[in-house]
């Protein structure tokens, strides 16, 4: 039984997604039935401190300027609550959740506002982030004051040496 019960939490351990100067970088998915108002060609960078994902787990950017070296910032309260065990399709080691803001004007904003990130540590050892902001007015009108443009884009991260170049 202690073995079964060490070998689930080894399964779990994030340790190795630790970026160590290294980083976690690749593209957008290109569908747009996946993808609004991030661009098709659009690159993400992330780093990664394992040891800190409840107080300062690392940072995001993209190559069109919406995001650089943005801080991800935990939210405190899901530790505390079943969101921090969200689980969700085949191959995930763990998923967390944070908040970024991107740069006013580089989202289409003269404010940026807060975006969701989840961020999912693949068995595969790559990293899946999902950045998502707000959704759709039923009325196709444009999004309330305060709002910002909805977001939604899936990035499929490997891990490549050095910084990031953008």
């Amino acid at each position: 039984m202690v073995a079964v019960a060490a070998l689930a939490v080894g399964c779990r351990d994030a340790s190795r997604f630790a970026t160590h100067g290294d980083r976690f970088e690749g593209g957008v998915v290109t569908g747009s039935f996946v993808r609004s108002g991030i661009g098709e060609g659009v690159r993400m960078c992330l780093t990664l401190d394992t040891d800190h994902l409840q107080d300062a787990p690392g940072t995001i950017t993209t190559s069109d300027g919406m995001f650089r070296a943005t801080t991800l910032r935990p939210i405190p309260q899901i530790w505390h609550d079943p969101l921090s065990t969200l689980d969700f399709g085949d191959g995930r080691i763990r998923n967390l959740v944070y908040a970024a803001s991107p740069l006013p004007g580089d989202a289409g904003d003269a404010e940026a506002q807060d975006v969701m990130v989840v961020v999912s540590l693949m068995q595969t050892d790559h990293v899946e982030v999902r950045v998502l902001r707000g959704a759709p007015q039923t009325d196709a009108g444009p999004p309330p004051p305060g709002t910002g443009r909805p977001l939604f884009g899936v990035f499929h991260l490997d891990r490549e040496p050095g910084p990031c170049a953008f």
